[in-house]
């Protein structure tokens, strides 16, 4: 998601072309073979959706407080178990989860390649995206994915270019498997849930203003594997750019107006998710929010290395895309993404 900084002391001059290395096969193979478990683990989250019901593994109930110790490993390990076979003996209900994976992917590589070429365009020292599966059943499938920078950033306009072409990459991405999900969006069927089991996904402004045109009610289809990758990626663009800590809004804030005004933002924006997170679990039940405001604080707390050039100016350009991507803040971004019913 976001790229991770390291304070390294400047060690020749602004005008020098560092070198920088080239991936070598055991980074390729470290990173292909993460890529390809994210994959798998997000092929299985999104096959869940089309699942209506959840194979339940056989296992009794414990009758002593060591079969009480081990149930809930052993029931984790046998639903995975269940869920991994039930998929790979459905083909159709496969290919609904490698159509969610596909598209998720292909926003998040996106998303870090912009980091990852404008790192080498300004000869920048830069892994490749780290890409973080999850266990089955939890989130996604994925925790995100980074690179790590592994050199100083030369000046303000480095920091802001390397910032905002990630964003930029996964939200241009992101629109036409957006109108794809949108556009095959099937009506949902009519069904009673008890009270506290309906989670609703809420649209953020991109999603409502697709449908718009095409001439559908959101709130009354059934979520396809393109619409909810679509909405995952929306959701994690506008989350890494809240102007916080070392997240893409953070850079991009440091490179517009420097140190103070970054700490200033950082904390400023903790305070309204922080907020947010409150409404949410008052008004929508969801306690997620909490989640985020927590990881934010810890965001706090790391501060933003130094460029090595801090005098230079963005320049129109710069200017205006730092005002497309405040927009595409504004069309992804959702102050409650979650309601629980």
């Amino acid at each position: 998601m976001s790229e991770r900084l390291h304070t390294i002391q400047p060690y020749e001059p602004l005008y020098a072309r560092p070198r920088i290395t080239s991936p070598t096969m055991r980074d390729w193979s470290r990173h292909i073979l993460l890529f390809l478990i994210t994959a798998a683990s997000m092929t299985l989250a999104g096959a869940t959706l089309s699942i209506e019901e959840l194979p339940e593994p056989p296992i009794p109930t414990p009758n002593s407080l060591a079969e009480t110790l081990l149930y809930l490993p052993r029931y984790y390990l046998e639903a995975t178990l269940l869920l991994i076979t039930y998929v790979l003996s459905h083909p159709p209900i496969l290919a609904q989860g490698a159509m969610f994976a596909g598209s998720l992917l292909a926003i998040l590589t996106a998303h870090e390649a912009g980091h990852y070429f404008a790192c080498r365009a300004y000869r920048v020292e830069a892994s490749l995206p780290y890409f973080i599966p999850a266990p089955p059943f939890f989130l996604a499938g994925t925790f995100g994915a980074f690179i790590r920078i592994r050199s100083p950033i030369p000046s303000r306009r480095a920091l802001f270019d390397i910032a905002v072409a990630g964003p930029l990459a996964g939200f241009i991405v992101a629109i036409p498997i957006a109108v794809i999900g949108t556009l095959i969006a099937r009506p949902a069927q009519m069904q009673s849930f008890e009270p506290g089991t309906l989670i609703v996904f809420n649209d953020p402004l991109l999603l409502r203003a697709l449908a718009q045109l095409i001439g559908i009610d959101l709130a009354k289809i059934e979520i396809n594997p393109f619409y909810f990758a679509a909405w995952l990626g929306l959701l994690v663009t506008s989350l890494n750019l809240l102007p916080v800590g070392q997240l893409d809004g953070g850079h991009i804030i440091y490179a517009l107006f420097g140190q103070r005004a970054h700490t200033t933002f950082g904390k400023a924006a903790f305070f309204v998710v922080l907020l947010l997170a409150i409404l949410g679990w008052e008004w929508h039940g969801t306690p997620s929010g909490f989640v985020y405001a927590f990881l934010l604080l810890i965001i706090l707390k790391l501060p933003h290395p130094p460029v090595m050039r801090d005098d230079d100016r963005l320049g129109p350009v710069r200017i205006m895309l730092a005002l497309a991507t405040a927009i595409i803040f504004a069309l992804c971004f959702l102050p409650f993404p979650i309601t629980i019913r």
